[in-house]
């Protein structure tokens, strides 16, 4: 397991964040951008919050995933639950404003379609701050596992 860098250009961070975001532009100025990476995902305006997580990938997404993304949400295919998830990211997404984002782990869809209804009916300004943690666990260990 690799530590954390105390420097990462944009494209680097772009691609542990699935996205070249104003957040993404802004970590790479910092020294040591994964350590700091918490704090400052707290600190964007709105917008921005909902600008990185619409960058991630939908749970259950079948098309257009990078690599990384393709392997983090694993093979099983149940059509069961990938039409409960297809349905619950569009009501979470509906209910909240942003995309439902989980750090997968290699855990099966059937367990994250659980984290999901957990998470649905949750206020959204916890939801949103929840997000963006897990968003950030995801690049962190994109890293380190390299």
């Amino acid at each position: 397991m690799r530590e954390l860098p105390r420097q990462l250009s944009v494209d680097e961070l772009a691609e542990l964040f699935e996205g070249r975001t104003r957040f993404v532009e802004r970590l790479a100025e910092e020294e040591r951008p994964l350590d700091r990476a918490f704090t400052l995902v707290h600190e964007l305006p709105d917008d921005e919050k909902v600008e990185i997580l619409a960058a991630h990938p939908t749970i259950g997404q079948r098309s257009g995933l990078s690599a990384r993304s393709a392997a983090e949400q694993g093979g099983d295919a149940d059509p069961e639950v990938l039409a409960d998830l297809a349905r619950l990211n569009a009501e979470f997404e509906a209910r909240h404003g942003f995309r439902f984002v989980v750090f997968v782990n290699q855990r099966p869809k059937s367990e994250i379609l659980d984290v999901l209804r957990e998470r649905i009916d949750r206020p959204t300004e916890h939801e949103l701050e929840t997000a963006l943690d897990e968003l950030v666990a995801i690049a962190i260990d994109r890293w380190r596992t390299g």
